[in-house]
């Protein structure tokens, strides 16, 4: 005989002051969700924002896993996370962000977002609000705004806590209120992101991360130390600039600034690249091309060219340059993705990589490195679709990648790192002319499009990453500095 037992299934929601989405007066259409990792998930998702790597199988989606670039995905998944770790978040996935506290913001101000987003398929809306004002359990919640009734001012809540309560309609003043509330975690008022797609996803070849813990002295290093660096009296050329800068970089360096890879089954593409793929290869080439021509880019390859012992007394980029050993950590990191436990404990081995050069579809060479993934019994092959260096520079200071026309190699790198640095990080350069030639060798203004937003994202990504260095990014929510 089974006994009956109390359960959290799903709870019944308290109306009013909600309206059931499903009741005959709220039933008006139907949108899957799934508290704020998954509410960004799915505004992303429904901005059609590509995270740039596979999610199951074949698909580029993307879920709470990818969301990791601010904070630990751990540390998230186990106390939750603040409003501006959201809008931290949101920046790092590639979306245009708005976030605006209640006392930032008015309720008129916010109905009007609300109408627009209501109305468009262009922006949505993330709500920080407490849940104890709709007479609902639990605290802080994060949901995405679905929809506006304008004859009754109600705003549809798409709860992304299905388990809990399903989608429902509140009266927008009531939601208001429900967001005025202090979180006590930070002691700021709750409030509302406008999220919004960019032209362009940011991030093609570059991105920064936090993952490995020396992030916090590298952040600062930069943010902190670089610029008094550049302040001695004996930075006299541009050589002596990058020489001041290279000379101190923190241990574990190469772990801060990423190459950002496509990685896929092997069986999905075999040695053809869908036209998809192909495009987004030729833009990655296209961007890594641009950096190679900046004049910042030759300054960068003649400082590690002139060092003493050659590429071994390069930074630290450049010493790890080996792309085979680097494919081999990435298809292992693809085999975590493509199985769906990235970040788990299981151990992945790559037993052997290959590196190709193929002409797909009858196209231009194209570079594929191929890897063998075991994990226990099972095997899993990988592809890493690389894109190809344009130009073939001396071995000395370009990495041994660089030899062969391969990217990635240290010298573009640290080329995008140090034009994503603040333009202020120069300012204490003592000799003017000096200045003024270092303006203009780390000047967006006239980079070619492509590049441009990439340094501007890495921008964004360094300033976020200081902001959450000094635990003051539930502080200042406002827009990144460009």
């Amino acid at each position: 005989m089974k006994m009956a037992m109390a359960g959290l299934y799903k709870r019944v929601l308290p109306s009013p002051p909600a309206v059931d989405f499903a009741s005959s007066d709220g039933k008006t259409q139907s949108e899957p969700a799934y508290c704020g990792l998954a509410s960004l998930s799915m505004v992303l998702n429904a901005l059609a924002i590509d995270p740039g790597r596979k999610w199951k199988g074949p698909w580029r989606w993307f879920d709470e896993s990818m969301l990791d670039c601010c904070e630990p995905l751990e540390k998230v998944k186990e106390k939750g996370i603040s409003f501006g770790k959201l809008v931290c978040l949101a920046h790092c996935a590639g979306a245009k962000v708005q976030a605006f506290r209640t006392n930032q913001s008015s309720l008129d101000d916010f109905r009007k977002f609300v109408v627009r987003c209501s109305t468009s398929d262009d922006c949505h809306i993330i709500s920080s609000c407490h849940r104890a004002t709709f007479k609902q359990t639990g605290t802080g919640h994060f949901s995405p705004i679905g929809g506006y009734h304008a004859g009754r001012d109600m705003a549809l809540i798409l709860d992304v806590a299905r388990f809990k309560y399903p989608p429902h309609w509140v009266p927008l003043r009531l939601l208001w209120e429900a967001m005025e509330s202090v979180d006590e975690a930070t002691r700021q008022c709750r409030g509302f992101l406008l999220i919004s797609r960019p032209h362009r996803d940011p991030g093609l070849l570059y991105t920064l991360s936090c993952k490995h813990e020396s992030w916090v002295k590298v952040a600062k290093y930069l943010t902190d130390d670089v610029p008094n660096l550049v302040k001695t009296d004996d930075v006299k050329d541009v050589h002596k600039v990058l020489s001041v800068v290279f000379s101190s970089l923190p241990s574990h360096f190469g772990e801060f600034i990423k190459w950002i890879a496509e990685v896929r089954r092997r069986e999905d593409g075999g040695q053809n690249l869908s036209l998809e793929e192909n495009g987004r290869l030729s833009l990655k080439e296209e961007v890594l091309k641009q950096v190679q021509e900046t004049g910042l880019f030759k300054h960068v390859v003649a400082f590690l060219s002139s060092l003493t012992l050659c590429c071994r007394n390069a930074p630290t980029l450049s010493d790890e340059n080996n792309l085979p050993d680097i494919a081999a950590t990435v298809c292992c990191q693809g085999a975590e993705l493509l199985s769906g436990s990235f970040g788990s404990s299981e151990r992945y081995c790559c037993q052997e990589t290959c590196i190709r050069r193929l002409r797909a579809n009858g196209d231009k060479p194209i570079t594929l490195v191929s890897g063998t993934v075991v994990n226990g019994s099972s095997e899993q092959g990988v592809d890493v679709l690389v894109p190809s260096c344009p130009n073939k520079l001396n071995c000395c200071g370009s990495g041994p990648s660089n030899c062969n026309g391969i990217y990635p190699a240290g010298n573009d790198v640290l080329t995008a790192l140090l034009l994503a640095l603040p333009p202020e990080t120069w300012r204490g350069i003592k000799d003017e002319k000096l200045l003024n030639e270092m303006y203009s060798l780390v000047s967006t203004e006239n980079l070619p499009i492509l590049l441009q937003e990439e340094v501007l994202h890495l921008r964004r990504q360094l300033h976020i990453l200081k902001k959450c260095q000094e635990n003051k990014v539930d502080e200042d929510l406002g827009e990144p500095l460009c």
